[in-house]
């Protein structure tokens, strides 16, 4: 049986002070409720993973993506051996462009966070071994399977395929 498709997608700006700058979201309900997350979702019938970012930005933030802007940066696979089904596949897209300022949803409290100082350790346990990667500009593909605590990683697998993007 496939796993669920996904979509993740991180908005990056330019600071004034030649920082750069990362939406991410403390998210308030479902899986994941209480960590902070990238914007994303799951991919509806009849709906490609690019146009559900695009969706999924606008439902979580009121942020407006052209889906010309998507970078498509990494394709994720998650495994959860004890809650099948948690399993997934994720899709994950990086931004530099839109339209309009993030506000806070039913869903997500979205915060800009200095790629530098990213809250890892408030995330999901894989996000520190692919997230700056991606944000670096790399294209990868990754394999996580979690511990019965359904937190804890038991395995990961980064394949980094491109570190020329940006």
């Amino acid at each position: 049986m496939l796993s669920p498709l996904m979509c993740l997608c991180f908005l990056v700006r330019d600071g004034g002070d030649g920082s750069t700058y990362v939406l991410l979201g403390k998210k308030k309900r479902g899986l994941g409720a209480g960590n902070v997350v990238g914007l994303g979702g799951k991919v509806e019938p009849n709906e490609d993973a690019r146009a559900a970012a695009v969706r999924e930005v606008a439902e979580e933030s009121g942020v407006v993506v052209d889906p010309r802007d998507l970078e498509e940066r990494a394709f994720i696979d998650f495994r959860f051996p004890t809650k099948p089904s948690w399993d997934q596949q994720a899709a994950v897209f990086v931004a530099r462009r839109w339209q309009g300022d993030p506000v806070e949803t039913d869903e997500i409290t979205p915060t800009w966070y200095d790629v530098d100082a990213i809250p890892i350790d408030a995330m999901w346990s894989d996000a520190r071994h692919w997230l700056p990667q991606v944000l670096a500009g790399r294209r990868l593909s990754a394999d996580f399977t979690f511990q019965n605590d359904l937190r804890t990683l038991a395995s990961a697998r980064v394949d980094v395929e491109d570190s020329s993007v940006r």
